[in-house]
């Protein structure tokens, strides 16, 4: 259990990680979720009017849920306890509302900050309520998880519910700027994909690279990313280039050829379902919706290897090496996807709209989940411009061509 103090000690607070020394301890210095700290907004007004009531905090990670939390225990002068609900338990529950515990001060409102409560099972829950219902402990949790599904409707009705969205642009920017790093234009992007709204996971990055390289820069940040690459063994070269001369044969309609390269590699005793996963692939890939037969064909190729093995299923394969070199190619299916996943990479997990998202549970109603959207709405046939479902920033985006 931790029992939060304003400020670490300072010979601490230099071995802190960036994003704790930079924190926010006012809610003016909150940087993003302007729809709950902003002025006239509930968060603020809850501050300012020293109103002390339980609610969730429910949004992705790095988006200032604990940085809140203080804020608001602080302005209202009470005991801040924090735990984790991954490793606390009811024990650590009593603790905090006992009446000889060491940590509380004589008089204050007791507040308990658990965060990721939706690890807390429904026993664990239980026990808290009626802390919560006598009003004993005042609860700030916080959730990456729909609450409607992880905090029993018992402690949920007596919470108010506040969802955090992923920090913009323009917000990761001016936490970047108060870090007083030197970050140029292409690291910033690189951070901003990296990152997807998440300030924890931005700084954490940046400290890193800054760190070990002594600068923030796309190369040093990627260094510090250590992302795992595949290695290949130079023995095997001969096996890449026939599978390589294989698939491209197919991918010219060149039957002849990718019957060669086939028996080369049935010859070599290549493992046959490397062979068949590869037409599997190819048969999406590069076939795609000119014959979409050609996935189920794949499919039964690499079923009949599975089943019979060499030597007979070298007949499989080459049944269905013929059709999928003679099969029209269309790869749009795949381009489409390999377009769609560079938006992701540049822009992260943008908002999803409200209308096409799940609702499921009151809470989500309440909250426009699902609202006015049509089941089967006009096609493009019948409506010049159909409303998008894409995210705001790429709404116009065509991506299957």
């Amino acid at each position: 259990m931790e029992h939060y103090s304003a400020q670490p000690p300072e010979g601490l607070r230099s071995a802190q990680p960036l994003a704790a020394r930079i924190r926010p301890t006012k809610l003016d210095d909150v940087v993003g979720q302007e729809h709950l700290v902003g002025v006239g907004k509930p968060l603020r007004v809850a501050v300012e009017k020293k109103h002390l009531f339980s609610f969730v905090l429910w949004g992705p990670p790095g988006t200032g849920k604990t940085t809140i939390a203080r804020i608001y225990a602080r302005a209202l002068d009470a005991e801040l306890f924090e735990l984790s609900a991954v490793s606390a338990g009811k024990d650590d529950i009593r603790k905090i509302v006992s009446p000889t515990s060491p940590k509380a001060t004589k008089g204050k409102n007791k507040v308990l900050f658990l965060d990721e409560i939706h690890r807390f099972n429904k026993s664990q829950q239980d026990f808290l309520l009626p802390y919560v219902e006598s009003g004993e402990l005042t609860l700030i949790g916080a959730t990456t998880e729909n609450p409607s599904f992880e905090i029993i409707s018992a402690l949920l009705s007596r919470c108010r519910v506040f969802v955090l969205e992923p920090l913009s642009e323009e917000a990761l920017r001016a936490i970047v700027k108060r870090t007083k790093i030197k970050v140029n234009k292409d690291a910033f992007d690189w951070l901003l994909g990296y990152a997807s709204g998440d300030a924890r996971k931005a700084l954490g990055m940046m400290e890193g690279a800054q760190s070990l390289y002594g600068a923030v820069t796309v190369e040093t940040l990627n260094q510090a990313l250590e992302s795992p690459h595949l290695r290949y063994d130079k023995k095997g070269e001969k096996h890449y280039d026939t599978i390589s001369a294989f698939i491209k044969s197919m991918r010219a309609s060149q039957p002849d050829a990718a019957m060669y390269y086939l028996a080369r590699m049935v010859e070599a005793g290549e493992d046959p379902l490397f062979i068949a996963r590869r037409m599997v692939i190819f048969a999406s890939e590069d076939v795609g919706l000119a014959q979409p037969t050609a996935l189920v064909v794949a499919n039964a190729v690499f079923r009949a290897c599975e089943t019979i093995g060499y030597p007979e299923c070298a007949i499989n394969l080459a049944h269905g090496v013929a059709y999928l070199a003679g099969a029209k190619k269309d790869r749009s299916a795949y381009d489409a996807l390999r377009a769609a996943q560079v938006d992701v990479q540049a822009h992260g997990n943008l908002h999803i709209p409200k209308k096409v998202r799940n609702a499921v549970t009151k809470l989500m109603k309440e909250l426009d989940y699902g609202k006015d959207h049509e089941k089967y709405p006009s096609t493009p046939l019948e409506a010049s411009e159909p409303e998008s479902y894409l995210p705001d920033k790429i709404n116009k985006k065509k991506y299957l061509k």
